[in-house]
């Protein structure tokens, strides 16, 4: 298949990477053009706009840091709906926000193009090995044409309607999830840290008795370590997901008090220069709140 891919991040490097290892003809496109070298030599074409990394192509994936970046490539003068061919497919694996995916489907559509939210679970790693999960939604048809990629991409992919903002809404949701699990354990963690028993002991406890899914082994051990300096996503990020998720709360007329609070506990992070720390460096606001040091 002939595949444009634009942004090159910690995600879409390793997901460019896996379609090209699969056989695909790809063309990348990155604002900041060191970030393609690696995948040009080994066959990537290097594209100089996002509709250049369209040309000619199937389906192109766009993986981006937030609204602004997927406005501008998308609908841009160089973008990808000025680019993408009659009846191609942009597949968008970034996470925005619920109303810019509705307007990115409308311009599409004006344009006699197909369009699909594709938001992926998983850290940087899972995106280099193949193994994300992938909630997909827009019209079934494309997701059949889509899939064989999908199927290089991730493990398994879960296909939630004709709504592609039913998948941006979803991704939300679970990146919360994580965002709260992490505020909880570090509330439990400075607990039992100031009570007399280590973080490392309740983390044992904790993965290898009731609790055993991967956000509590992943992101606690990231807590128990302190190992925030290699980000899998930025604290920056984290709290632009909460933002959007909170809109979406207000205009689905649903509360979110916990929501409020992750955010909160976001901007202190931010707010003493810890912007650029993996965003389960969160925890350290819980150890603050209780005397405890951070290093």
């Amino acid at each position: 298949m002939k595949i444009g891919f634009v942004g090159l991040g910690a995600m879409g490097e390793g997901m460019a990477r896996r379609l090209l290892e699969a056989g695909h003809t790809l063309a990348v496109h990155n604002r900041t053009t060191s970030r393609a070298e690696p995948l040009v030599a080994i066959g990537a074409r290097l594209a100089d706009s996002p509709a250049d990394a369209c040309r000619d192509c199937d389906l192109v994936i766009s993986m981006l840091s937030d609204d602004a970046a997927v406005e501008a490539v998308t609908l841009g003068t160089d973008g990808i709906a000025a680019g993408l061919p009659t009846g191609a497919i942009h597949v968008s694996c970034s996470t925005i926000s619920v109303a810019l995916s509705r307007r990115l489907a409308e311009a599409h559509a004006t344009n006699g193009q197909a369009y699909l939210a594709a938001t992926v679970l998983g850290r940087p790693p899972a995106a280099a090995s193949g193994t994300l999960f992938i909630v997909a939604a827009g019209a079934r048809a494309e997701i059949d044409r889509a899939m064989p990629v999908f199927d290089t991409l991730g493990q398994r992919t879960y296909v939630l309607g004709d709504d592609p903002a039913r998948s941006n809404l979803l991704k939300l949701s679970l990146n919360f999830l994580i965002f709260s699990t992490i505020e909880q354990m570090a509330e439990v963690f400075a607990l039992n840290d100031k009570g007399g028993t280590s973080p490392e002991t309740v983390l044992d406890i904790l993965t290898s008795s009731f609790f055993t899914a991967p956000v509590h082994k992943n992101y606690g051990r990231l807590i128990v370590e302190r190992a925030f300096d290699s980000p899998g996503a930025p604290m920056t990020l984290a709290a632009k997901d909460t933002r959007l998720l909170l809109e979406a709360g207000e205009a689905l007329g649903v509360p979110m008090p916990m929501g409020s609070l992750v955010r909160d506990r976001l901007i202190a992070s931010i707010g003493r220069g810890e912007q650029d720390l993996d965003f389960a460096g969160l925890s350290r606001r819980a150890r603050e709140d209780a005397g405890l040091p951070n290093d």
